[in-house]
């Protein structure tokens, strides 16, 4: 698992990090790894399988309609690139 390291980080700010994570009843380490998780994966994120499954939905979509799109697909390989 990676670890992280955050220099020059100010005491006051440190302090308050620990205070928080006394708040929360949990070690200064948990309470970091907490705040970050929620700001790099907010809860209000965009799931995209989740996006298209209720798209799906509400065009009134079944699985039929996926397979016989599926039973029509082209599924011959494509032809690389060609640079010249």
């Amino acid at each position: 698992m990676p670890a992280v390291t955050i220099r020059n980080l100010s005491d006051e700010a440190h302090r308050a990090l620990k205070v928080r994570a006394i708040h929360h009843g949990r070690s200064a380490e948990a309470e970091m790894r907490d705040i970050l998780e929620a700001a790099v994966r907010p809860a209000e994120r965009l799931r995209l399988g989740s996006a298209l499954s209720a798209l799906s939905r509400k065009a009134g979509l079944t699985n039929a309609d996926f397979e016989a799109l599926e039973q029509t697909r082209d599924k011959t390989p494509a032809s690389p690139m060609r640079f010249e």
